[in-house]
């Protein structure tokens, strides 16, 4: 038996005490996972157990307690928690402090939910924290003046898409080691502080689409070394770029645009090696375009809509990777460098609305695939370039409005991919290739105002929309196509040399809206057999030689508005069975030969505002009894046979301001109450009237308006009329008599007057202070003016009503105290009010009271008597956006009034600021407020065309109990309710959804939300649109204000306005979803593309394409937003 030696056996004893030393380190780490287990799982309870973690679960006893670090959401570094990423998973809940007690945190990511509340301080405790990501919440309030508690560590900080007010704190630029900064769409409206630019490890700086208080840009910011990614558009900056923004040596990306800046581009920012993108359009910036230009990997440069003047740089040549080239809307001149015709990458190159001249580079196109060409509106000359599609990718070519000469290129005739060709008014010549009129995919080919010659051909481009070819040289007879022509909405073809007869055919086009083919040498007669003109608003075909009756099917087009027969030869009488012509505005028959008198049912059109019918052969007697006619501004019936007096009614027609009766066979007196009018002219010359002319006229300017009337007179010797005082000086007997009962007349008036006036005093004097003390007056916004009761019951008249309703009308005020000017709703003036009414008073001023938003409209005051209730908000110079787009106030690109465009960049505009105002009724009121009747005409536009939305009588506060969220009966307007709202009566957010998706749907297309002569409203007829030819969305937007460099932003909109329509509300986006697409749209080339599944089949196979990015997850259920009504009382 051998002995253990001494130190063998002190071994022995060590490792037995030391045993449990080392047993206990490793029984602790067991402890420290399952304590990680039990927060992440305790954190799921706090946010209510959300499906999307379900699969957060303990570990069965005996398991590895390490299982969570399988979770996909959860990253784990030597078995503990690193990193929490639950992006989209419906949470709806606050962040708990004790997420910090997850001590190794470095990751919290949980963008795309729905967490309300401030900013979540706990997360100070996080001390280990380097990413965090809370984009795209319903966070409120201020980002805390002490945020730089977080983590010292922090490499990552982004709040974008939150709902977060005031300024930036200073705090934010006292994080040593922070690389990205994104705080853009929020509702920052304070500043944002020069301590940023000690961030020298930050690399991606983004604050845009702010509300900031105008401010420059700090100058601290050209200090950051290290940034790569510059982004503030929309944020209000003002004054100058610092000239020191070359110091920012390694930027690659620049977006300033949509702000106020001005002065020059600085010469340093074109010299920056790793410059790929420049975004500077929609500013004020002056100035030439800096040289020289050394970014040469620049791949985007958009300079359009700003004021720089000088030449375009040769530089630009040398940007070998450039692929759009935007200029745009400037006061650039000279010509276009040859250097840019060869660079291998351009794809876009916009140079319209500038002052630019020469002839284009023969070699466009043909070193790259060229997709878009836009030089219209500019002086350039000579040919268009033969190669601009060699590449087979050309889009668009947009030439309008130069001075270009000879023939278009054979080759567009072989350019598969062209959608739009637009080269009017140049002086091109020669013939159309047949290639080109029957190219594919066109929608658009508008070649008015050339010398183009040639014939139309029978098949045109199955996809065209607008054809154009008006005051060219195009002869022969028109024949159609019909396969080829029926996605036609407009045909222009005035001023040519067509003959023959209209085509049986052209009246079978389902889809035209207009049809003009005055000026040519068409003969025969009108179609008598209409197949399906319904959406036909105007028809033009004067000065040809058309003969035959006018007839009665034409009267049918109920969406007719102008109707221009003039200068023909048409004959018979004037239809008086007029069917449908409730849309007509103008009507002109002139110089034809029709006869028989004018029928009282022509006087019924109430939209009527020129009537044209001079030169003709009618007869009889002007209809004695006007029924409808108090729009009409122009009326000429000069040069018939007409006869009898001239119809006091005339003279009940206000809106009229050109009258010519001239050269028929009127006789008796001119009635005084023509007098009355402002007329800009008049002409009753050579007719047989007699008497005197009315005071109103005693003037020189209508001294040739009373010519060849050789029984008139007046007063005034320069009318060349008969003096009146000569005729009846033998008539002072008939006068003093005559005078004897006036006097007798106004003394019976006058005492009958002094004896109301004494018995309404009387009765004012008792119920006077008891009625006054009954008005109650509450402001609700702190004012810069103040006004009384009677300042705003004094201008409530008739000539002040801007608006009626349901429950009452709106008037427009200006207070004599101010000369402000405010609109004042009044709920009807009844005795007292009906409980329905009560309730839309108190629900819009309960509503109104409490929001304060810059796109949704104010609430000033409340006025209050027992009889009467008044609401004070703010007025809305523009009006409704329904006024703007189908009103009277409808503009276009070609056709504005004083210069003021409803364009696309306004309509995006409008649709991102009323898509702000309800997405924070939707997500940052507390209770939510549904509006439950969005539309067009319930959003105002300012001065400035910013959005806001209004009428709040049937907006409901929503709160989550456990009342039932149905309504007793369905409110909201035809067009835009909701299906399941009209079949169900259930409220949620989704139903406003829809409702906005319609008024999407409006903006891009110009379509009403329901024709009562169509068949289906626009929701489903936009989406059969985009089922037919999804590739063709084209076809669908709005013609007025349809370019090329619009196209896909007003597609995207399209493809929205579908998505939000869909008839499942769980396929819907919230609002917060919809506004931050349409944010996206705005600039196509920075976005990914996304695909949701079909709205209306929930199929993901049959996916819609949505452009933004990142995309949200559409698939909520609907149950998850279910909540119920308190009804406001």
């Amino acid at each position: 038996m051998s002995k253990i030696a001494p130190t063998t056996s002190f071994q022995i004893l060590l490792s037995i005490f030391a045993l449990p030393l080392l047993i206990l380190p490793l029984h602790g780490n067991s402890q420290s996972t399952d304590s990680e287990q039990t927060i992440l799982l305790r954190l799921k309870r706090h946010w209510s157990n959300p499906p999307s973690i379900s699969h957060w679960t303990p570990s069965p006893p005996n398991s590895n307690s390490s299982t969570h670090c399988n979770w996909p959401e959860i990253t784990c570094s030597n078995g503990s928690v690193t990193g929490l990423s639950l992006i989209d998973k419906t949470i709806n809940r606050s962040i708990p402090p004790f997420i910090c007690d997850l001590k190794n945190l470095t990751t919290i990511d949980l963008q795309y939910n729905y967490i309300p509340g401030p900013f979540p301080t706990a997360l100070y405790n996080c001390t280990k924290l380097e990413h965090l990501d809370l984009s795209q919440n319903l966070f409120v309030g201020c980002i805390p003046g002490d945020v730089d508690r977080l983590s010292t560590h922090l490499r990552t900080f982004n709040l974008s898409g939150n709902n977060f007010t005031c300024d930036i704190p200073a705090a934010i630029g006292r994080f040593p080691e922070l690389t990205t900064l994104r705080l853009f769409l929020n509702l920052l409206n304070g500043s944002f502080p020069p301590e940023i630019g000690n961030l020298s490890r930050l690399e991606w700086l983004e604050l845009s689409d702010n509300e900031f208080a105008p401010m420059a840009i700090p100058s601290t910011f050209t200090q950051l070394r290290k940034l790569k990614q510059l982004l503030i558009k929309g944020s209000s900056l003002i004054g100058e770029i610092p000239e020191t923004i070359g110091n920012l040596a390694e930027l690659e990306e620049l977006d300033l645009s949509n702000n106020n800046l001005t002065g020059t581009i600085p010469s340093g920012l074109l010299l920056l090696k790793n410059l790929t993108i420049v975004y500077l359009y929609k500013n004020h910036l002056s100035g030439p375009i800096p040289q020289p230009i050394e970014a040469l990997k620049m791949e985007e440069f958009d300079l359009s809509e700003n004021n720089l003047t000088g030449t375009i740089p040769d530089d630009f040549g040398t940007l070998t990777e450039l692929s759009v080239l935007s200029l745009f809307s400037n006061q650039l001149s000279g010509e276009i460098p040859e250097s840019i015709s060869r660079l291998p990458s351009l794809r876009y190159l916009t140079l319209s609305s500038n002052n630019l001249s020469g002839t284009l580079p023969p070699d466009l196109g043909q070193y790259s695939i060229l997709q878009g060409f836009e030089v219209a509106q500019n002086h350039f000359t000579g040919k268009v370039p033969e190669y601009l599609c060699a590449n087979g990718g050309l889009i668009g070519i947009v030439a309008y409005d130069n001075n270009l000469s000879g023939e278009l290129p054979n080759s567009l005739g072989n350019c598969s991919s062209l959608l739009i060709v637009r080269v009017n008014g140049n002086r091109l010549s020669g013939s159309i290739s047949a290639g080109l009129w029957t190219s594919t995919d066109l929608t658009l080919l508008m070649l008015s105002d050339n010398s183009f010659t040639g014939q139309l051909p029978r098949t045109l481009a199955p996809s065209l929309v607008r054809l154009e070819i008006s005051n060219n040289k195009f002869s022969g007879e028109i024949s159609i196509g019909l396969s080829s022509w029926k996605h036609l909405t407009v045909f222009s073809a005035s001023n040519n040399l067509f003959v023959g007869t209209i085509p049986q055919e052209l009246t079978a086009l389902s889809q035209l809206t207009t049809l003009l083919l005055d000026g040519n040498l068409l003969s025969g007669h009108l179609p008598s057999d209409i197949v399906s003109w319904m959406s036909l608003t105007t028809l033009s075909l004067s000065r040809n030689q058309l003969s035959g009756s006018i007839p009665q099917e034409l009267t049918t087009l109920s969406q007719l508005a102008t109707l221009l027969l003039d200068g023909n030869l048409l004959s018979g009488h004037l239809p008086s069975d007029i069917v449908s012509w409730m849309s007509l505005t103008t009507l002109s028959l002139s110089r034809n030969q029709l006869s028989g008198s004018i029928p009282q049912e022509l006087t019924t059109l109430s939209q009527l505002t020129t009537l044209l019918l001079d030169g003709n052969l009618l007869s009889g007697h002007l209809p004695s009894d006007i029924v409808s006619w108090m729009s009409l501004t122009t009326l000429n019936l000069s040069r018939n046979q007409l006869s009898g007096s001239i119809p006091a009614k005339l003279g009940s027609l206000l809106s009229l301001t050109d009258l010519d009766l001239s050269r028929n066979e009127f006789s008796g007196q001119i009635p005084t109450q023509i007098g009355l009018l402002r007329l800009r002219s008049l002409n009753l010359s050579s007719n047989c009237l007699t008497g005197t002319i009315p005071d109103g006229f005693e003037s020189t300017h209508f001294n040739a308006s009373f010519l060849n009337n050789t029984g008139l007179c007046a007063c005034n010797p320069s009318l060349g009329l008969e003096i009146c005082s000569y005729r009846f000086e033998n008539s002072s007997k008939i006068f003093s008599r005559l005078l004897a009962i006036i006097i007798g007349i106004d003394t019976v008036l006058l005492a009958s007057a002094m004896l109301f006036t004494f018995f309404l005093i009387k009765t004012c004097r008792k119920k006077g202070p008891e009625s006054d003390s009954k008005w109650e007056l509450t402001y609700y916004q702190k004012l810069n003016l103040s006004f009384k009761e009677s300042d705003i019951l004094s201008n409530l008249t008739e000539n002040n009503v801007i608006g009626s309703g349901g429950s009452g009308k709106v008037y427009r005020v200006e207070l004599n105290c101010s000369s402000e000017i405010v609109a004042v709703k009044r709920i009807q003036n009844i005795k007292k009010l009906d409980q329905k009414l009560e309730k839309q008073f108190l629900a819009e001023v309960e509503i109104l009271g409490t929001i304060r938003h810059s796109n949704i409209v104010n609430l000033l005051s409340c006025i209050s008597s027992e009889t009467t209730k008044l609401i004070v908000y703010e007025y809305m110079g523009n009006h409704s956006l329904y006024s703007w787009l189908h009103g009277k106030k409808r503009q276009s690109i070609s056709d504005s009034d004083h210069g003021v465009v409803l364009d696309w960049p306004k309509r995006l505009k409008i649709a991102v600021g009323a898509a702000q105002g309800l997405c924070y009724m939707h997500h940052d009121c507390k209770p939510s407020v549904i509006h439950r009747d969005v539309k067009s005409s319930n959003i105002l536009l300012d001065s400035q065309f910013n959005a806001k939305v209004a009428d709040f009588g049937l907006a409901k506060i929503l709160v989550k109990h456990g009342r039932p969220n149905t309504m007793s009966t369905v409110v909201g307007s035809f067009g835009y309710i909701a299906p399941e709202y009209a079949r169900t009566s259930k409220v949620n957010e989704k139903i406003d959804v829809y409702s906005f998706g319609v008024v999407l749907l409006e903006l891009v297309t110009g379509k009403k939300a329901n024709d009562e002569n169509e068949d289906m409203c626009l929701a489903d007829w936009a989406f059969q649109c985009y089922n037919k030819n999804r590739n063709h969305i084209v076809d669908a937007l709005d013609e007025k204000i349809k370019e090329l460099h619009y196209l896909d932003e007003m597609a995207c909109v399209f493809e929205l306005g579908i998505i939000c329509t869909g008839p499942l509300p769980s396929n819907r986006p919230s609002l917060r979803q919809v506004l931050q697409i349409l944010l996206n749209c705005s600039h196509q080339s920075t976005r990914t593309v996304q695909t949701v599944s079909n709205p209306v089949t929930n199929n993901p196979e049959e996916s819609l394409v949505i452009d933004n990015n990142p995309e949200e997850n559409y698939e909520q259920s609907a149950d998850e937003h279910e909540v119920s009504i308190v009804e406001i009382s």
